[in-house]
């Protein structure tokens, strides 16, 4: 008898936390925007390349919200020509580097457009590999940036864009093609068609994937609002379950946690339904962090599916003393209420995150393809349904041209199998498969299964505790009763910015330093406005950095790509 196909989720995951100061709204950082012209847009090209294939796309809905915010402000400096309605930095030295008039603010920015991968991105385009190597030079030797010319960063700006473009856009887009054959001395009206590009590549992000959606290619999504650890929110002891000697905050419970869950859960939602006009069914909990009362919190909200990690996985059947004899790639659910759980093959996904990228592009999916045809023969008595997750991110520029080979070999090779169906978790949610059921499902995340990214380390506790106080203070100055509806609508956002994960990600000795530099900082500095929006004296320690990482001298690759490879 002939085996039936074997269903393959690819699911990828968008996600940026928010980087503007919540006063000026100036970005802090511009990764943002840049990850949208390098991969969202080129994500959405190779699912439209190749109609047959399928996949689950899965936005952030504080990511949504950057992306528009982008897009109006580019074509509003279009239509208007002030400069001040471009407030992200690295834009302004894109366009008008002689408006950066602040010596340190211009070194600043060219610093910011040596912020790349060093093989992919900088030493792969000869002008742009020039500039840095000058740039560098320079800045080793001073913090004046009165020496840099205009032209200097306009150049550098524009290659520094131009080495960011999504790989789809540099084999098609006429206008790219024109500025990379003129390595130096671009022009002010050259320069405002590449941000006038920019922004419609931004502005199509919405569309394309809206239209892959109602297409039924695509199915969209999202994680809460502003990427909180729901577990943590839930019960801030949540890691001693897989970490029980691990230290904790001060703290003992983060208040009104299930409120702030359902607040995160629900103005997500409506986010979402703004910009692609679904709602969606699924969700990946931030980070894949799970635990019994967060899939309660999601059942309540509605979700029918959420995924998580394999060694989550594992965890929940060691507890329950439980071998699993069989196919463990199956739809699973915690008890009668639960939304279907879906756990990740961490092995294949981290193939496609990690390994993957130093292989010929034929070969690795050749690879690929014989796991899963290894899984099919174990599993062919099963409903067996294989789920991939990752970053939809950060791994491409590890990947020679932005992975453009790597996934068009996939969804080629992958959409034409003859034993593989690409589907969508909503899609196996709707058909008969028989589901296993979990008697506990342990805290934890698609990291180690456990928790301890966040929490449970010198830093990451403070970070904790020093939250909790300006939730407390929050409580406080709410219960006073002075807050109109406006104003408490602004606290309450600036309030679920300070509760999102990446925050605490980044607070460690054994990350990069200027990582943990910019996101201490980011962090302190969203603690601090919420302190102000409320009201309440700020408390003096948001003024003394957490940690510093790795080291003062140390670097990062593109805004995060060591971060992840989910």
């Amino acid at each position: 008898m002939k085996h039936k196909k074997l269903p393959v989720v690819l699911c990828w995951h968008m996600h940026q936390p928010e980087y503007r100061d919540p006063r000026d709204k100036i970005y802090q950082q511009p990764w943002t925007y840049l990850h949208a012209i390098k991969d969202y847009v080129d994500m959405a090209a190779h699912l439209e390349r190749h109609p047959g294939a399928r996949a689950v796309v899965n936005f952030v809905p504080i990511l949504l919200e950057q992306l528009d915010d982008y897009s109006v402000q580019i074509a509003q400096y279009l239509e208007t020509r002030e400069i001040s309605m471009l407030r992200d930095p690295l834009l302004v030295a894109l366009v008008e580097p002689e408006k950066i008039t602040d010596p340190t603010a211009r070194m600043t920015a060219v610093r910011a457009c040596m912020r790349a991968n060093e093989d992919r991105l900088i030493r792969r385009f000869e002008p742009f590999k020039d500039l840095v190597d000058l740039a560098r030079s320079i800045s080793v030797n001073t913090e004046n940036g009165d020496y840099l010319s205009d032209q200097f960063i306009a150049d550098l700006a524009v290659w520094y864009h131009l080495a960011w473009m999504g790989e789809t856009v540099r084999l098609e887009n006429t206008l790219v093609k024109q500025l990379m054959a003129k390595p130096l001395g671009f022009n002010a009206d050259e320069r405002v068609q590449l941000l006038a590009l920019i922004g419609s590549l931004i502005a199509g992000i919405f569309t394309r994937y809206r239209a892959l959606s109602e297409g039924g290619q695509v199915e969209l999504s999202m994680t809460p609002y502003a990427h909180p650890i729901m577990p943590l929110l839930l019960d801030i002891t949540a890691g001693k379950q897989t970490c029980p000697h691990d230290p904790q905050p001060q703290q003992v419970s983060y208040p009104g946690g299930s409120d702030r869950v359902q607040w995160h859960l629900q103005h997500g939602l409506d986010v979402f339904k703004r910009f692609f006009g679904v709602h969606p069914t699924g969700c990946w909990p931030s980070e894949g962090a799970v635990s019994e009362p967060t899939v309660h919190e999601l059942a309540k909200a509605g979700f029918t599916w959420l995924a998580s990690g394999d060694q989550v996985l594992s965890h929940s059947l060691q507890k329950q003393k439980m071998v699993e004899s069989g196919c463990r790639h199956r739809v699973w659910q915690f008890d009668a209420l639960s939304p279907a759980l879906f756990f990740r093959d961490d092995g294949l996904s981290d193939l496609i995150g990690f390994d993957y990228q130093k292989w010929h592009a034929d070969d690795a999916v050749a690879d690929f393809i014989a796991h899963l045809m290894k899984i099919r023969h174990d599993c062919q008595d099963d409903d067996a349904v294989v789920s991939i997750i990752l970053d939809g991110e950060n791994a491409w520029e590890f990947y020679p041209h932005n992975g453009y080979w790597f996934l068009d070999a996939l969804y080629k090779g992958l959409s034409t199998h003859p034993d593989i169906e690409l589907t969508t978790f909503s899609e196996v949610v709707t058909k008969t498969y028989q589901r296993k059921t979990l008697q506990h499902l342990v805290s934890g995340s698609w990291v180690y299964g456990n928790l301890t990214t966040w929490i449970g380390s010198p830093a990451k506790n403070r970070a904790w505790d020093m939250l909790i106080d300006a939730r407390l203070a929050f409580v406080k100055a709410q219960s006073a009763g002075q807050w109109d509806a406006q104003t408490e609508e602004r606290n309450i956002q600036q309030l679920a910015i300070c509760e999102g994960s990446d925050w605490f990600w980044w607070f460690g000795d054994y990350n990069p330093g200027d990582a943990v530099r910019d996101f201490d900082h980011l962090y302190r500095l969203q603690l601090t406005r919420l302190y102000e929006l409320i009201g309440e004296d700020v408390p003096a320690n948001l003024a003394v950095p957490l940690c510093l990482g790795v080291g003062e001298n140390s670097t990062v690759e593109a805004g995060g790509v060591m971060r992840r490879g989910q």
